[in-house]
């Protein structure tokens, strides 16, 4: 299999209310999207919004309450100011505020919002790791 990621499906309750958070976080629907799925270009990979109990149906699991699901979504950016600017959009946008931006363990600098289905994004800078000027991240060439 050659490693990719081409979608990232959320499992949502309601795609309308979801796809207006993202909307007023900046991401811009495509115009595939329809009333029961939406989809975000995020130069590379989709993000996708999807019913939860459809999505569940879909892969033949049963539909679980949300909680912690293992999996958190990141956006890197330039800077500790940044990352408490993205904070607070996430926040003004209906988001949840679940850790505020701080000096973290392995020397960056980040924060956790939850979408309003309880979605974990990690908002981060790390100086470390630098991103392109389309905002990708820029990672070391692999090891021999």
């Amino acid at each position: 299999m050659e490693p990719r990621i081409s979608f990232v499906t959320l499992g949502v309750k309601d795609v309308g209310n979801s796809r207006k958070f993202y909307e007023a976080l900046g991401f811009r629907a495509s115009g595939a999207s329809k009333a029961e799925i939406a989809f975000f270009d995020l130069g590379g990979i989709v993000l996708s919004l999807f019913g939860r109990d459809a999505l569940a149906s879909d892969a033949g699991v049963p539909a679980s309450k949300p909680g912690f699901s293992g999996i958190s979504l990141a956006h890197n950016v330039n800077s500790e100011a940044e990352v408490d600017q993205v904070l607070n959009e996430a926040i003004s946008a209906g988001g949840k505020l679940l850790k505020p931006g701080q000096k973290v363990f392995w020397g960056g600098y980040s924060g956790y919002f939850a979408d309003p289905d309880g979605h974990l994004w990690e908002v981060a800078y790390n100086p470390f790791i630098t991103l392109d000027a389309a905002g990708r991240v820029t990672l070391p060439e692999p090891a021999p």
